[in-house]
């Protein structure tokens, strides 16, 4: 069951809004109250959440079609965001691509390096620009999405696992630099689901026997929530 948040008068920036747990996010947030903004790069996917968000009730989000892999670009959402909204409450990084899965020595450079740029330096770039305005915030709450799925020493998922432990790395960095802000960092692993992502690691899976994304945003929620007190912390479905 979805836990009851008022996000009435906050704006939330999501990542990877076009589709997936992305784009279920945006909805429960929109449903919250917040204002969202959504970023990815196709605008067509956009539009579609846009949509399911008023169905929902919620207001007409902003839309802002972005390739993470464009790193010089993210720089500009900060700056963009204070001018349109004065400020922001709530990121939520679920943006990721898998390039391929492949032993290490066959794995092609370029794909590397793109798996990295969006996993890892995009991440980083959205930090960077949007940590004045989420310290700013009353309440601010940052969430990354982590993924045990391709854990360290995981046969195949090399380029993935990599960038997930990097980004786990990163996040729980920016959180101890936080500890006397009223901003709450955290990242949230919401286990097997039935995306696009997963489809491409486990082709042969059937994936009606998998909850949708839409299953998985309850244990998100608590964490954008104002009165969060969970900060520097993995949630979900890690492994012990």
């Amino acid at each position: 069951m979805m836990p009851t948040i008022d996000l009435t008068g906050r704006t939330a920036l999501v990542t990877g809004a076009s589709r997936g747990f992305g784009a279920a996010v945006a909805v429960a947030l929109a449903r919250a109250g917040a204002q969202v903004v959504l970023t990815a790069r196709t605008v067509g996917g956009l539009e579609a959440t846009d949509d399911a968000i008023r169905a929902a009730g919620g207001r007409r989000a902003t839309i802002v079609p972005l390739d993470l892999a464009e790193l010089d670009k993210i720089d500009e959402l900060g700056p963009a965001l204070y001018q349109r909204f004065s400020g922001l409450d709530i990121l939520v990084g679920a943006a990721a691509t898998l390039q391929a899965l492949s032993p290490v020595s066959h794995m092609v450079p370029a794909r590397w390096a793109t798996t990295f740029r969006v996993n890892v330096e995009a991440n980083f770039r959205l930090i960077r620009t949007l940590d004045p305005l989420l310290r700013r915030s009353p309440a601010g709450r940052a969430v990354f999405i982590s993924d045990s799925a391709g854990r360290p020493g995981t046969a195949y998922w090399n380029a993935y696992a990599a960038s997930k432990a990097a980004l786990d790395t990163l996040v729980l960095s920016w959180a101890g630099e936080l500890l006397r802000t009223p901003l709450r960092v955290n990242l949230y692993d919401p286990g097997p689901m039935r995306t696009a992502l997963r489809a491409t690691a486990f082709p042969g899976e059937d994936a009606e026997t998998l909850p949708s994304p839409a299953d998985r945003v309850a244990g998100l929620m608590p964490l954008l929530a104002p009165d969060c007190t969970a900060h520097g912390t993995r949630v979900g479905a890690f492994p012990s």
